[in-house]
């Protein structure tokens, strides 16, 4: 967080990251709530209109902001350490051993937040994996000239989706490397231990490429005036990218088609593919993210963004602590009321999560708010930056 002698342009420009960041773990704790309280009721990728609800829907459409959001800025506030900590070598080494720290922790207290088991017989490569191997990708990418830099996550974004046709087989020496970059899938370390690559790769190096590359932007130096204007042009222009796109169904995507109703006809158009990340999904994520940091910095005087600022600044402890706090939740719940969904206990309806979601973050705010009041305090604590 900023501290108070802080210009008010850079708090606004800070608050608005914070923010952001904040608002995405909320949309975040909302889709983990459903994943363990809906479980009986679980959505394909993309989603399957006919038969999933609107509300389940769109529940879940407004999670896909989530990982999109939170590695653009995970690139640009690489950005921003560099400009505090003495240039890129400084954000390079960070980056380093951040990247494998969060790798280390999907493998352990995350993978078993979600299983429980040891030794797990199941590991699954999400979205910390992800920010990890992006991380150390950019460590190394960040050297290049800030042109080639943006022309290379550009192309990334742009162009991956040119390689769905390609496949290899569980044999191929190929297969573990593309099942890490682009193919969602499995890997098999041994008979009691196999991977899922839930979250490729190739697409989220590009995303944090460009995180890093409009870090300029939010410079302490750099003009608030233009930074509005780039996030409000650049994040128009990717929406409108998304809508001349999907409206010719030609690329990454399946077609959408008309539905016999208004809201059906809209959800075909916003079904759009998460695992990898398609063009689709990045120019629709990522438009609405920066228009969000536009409107968050403009309205950063709003006292309901303050809790969301909160959250923001401690997002590595929040997603650690909700984990934990949602598995023990579900097993109390077995407990007290038994399986009763088939071979899980869960909720009726999605109108429940939305309340869990809100009592949740409620109750988790304390702990959050002491622990990005530790991190402000204790800056000669290295560890705590990690998280």
């Amino acid at each position: 967080m900023p501290s108070s002698s802080a210009s008010p342009s850079a708090t606004s420009r800070l608050l608005s990251i914070d923010a952001l960041r904040g608002l995405v773990i909320i949309f975040m704790l909302l889709d983990h709530v459903r994943e363990t309280f809906l479980l009986h009721m679980q959505v394909p990728d993309p989603m399957d209109v006919a038969v999933t609800e609107p509300a389940l829907f769109f529940s879940r459409t407004l999670a896909h902001l989530c990982a999109p959001v939170f590695i653009l800025l995970t690139g640009l506030s690489a950005f921003l350490y560099g400009e505090k900590h003495a240039g890129r070598a400084a954000v390079s080494s960070f980056l380093l051993k951040r990247g494998l720290f969060l790798v280390v922790l999907e493998l352990t207290l995350v993978n078993f937040a979600w299983t429980f088991q040891f030794p797990p017989g199941v590991i699954y490569l999400q979205v910390i994996w992800a920010i990890g191997l992006s991380m150390l990708a950019l460590s190394a990418l960040l050297w290049l000239p800030r042109s080639l830099l943006v022309a290379l996550g550009l192309g990334i974004i742009a162009g991956h989706n040119l390689l769905d046709p390609v496949q290899f087989a569980n044999d191929s020496l190929m297969h573990v490397p593309w099942a890490i970059l682009h193919d969602r899938g499995w890997i098999d370390v041994s008979e009691q231990l196999r991977l899922r690559t839930s979250y490729p790769l190739l697409p989220w190096i590009g995303v944090i490429a460009i995180g890093y590359t409009i870090g300029p932007w939010f410079a302490s130096k750099a003009d608030s005036a233009r930074r509005q204007n780039r996030l409000r042009n650049y994040g128009l222009g990717a929406l409108l990218a998304f809508v001349g796109l999907r409206l010719i169904n030609g690329y990454g995507e399946r077609s959408w088609s008309v539905g016999e109703t208004g809201t059906q006809t809209l959800m075909s158009l916003l079904n759009i593919t998460k695992y990898p990340p398609s063009l689709l999904f990045l120019c629709l994520t990522l438009g609405t993210g920066l228009l969000l940091l536009l409107a968050f910095e403009r309205g950063q005087a709003m006292r309901w963004l303050r809790p969301l600022t909160v959250f923001g600044a401690a997002p590595m402890f929040f997603y650690l602590l909700h984990l934990y706090v949602l598995k023990l939740l579900y097993i109390a719940a077995v407990a007290i009321w038994g399986l009763n969904q088939s071979s899980h206990f869960g909720f009726d309806a999605v109108w429940p999560i939305w309340l869990c979601t809100v009592a949740l973050a409620v109750l988790l705010y304390p702990a959050v708010r002491w622990f990005a009041g530790l991190k402000a305090r204790r800056r000669d604590i290295q560890w705590l930056k990690y998280l």
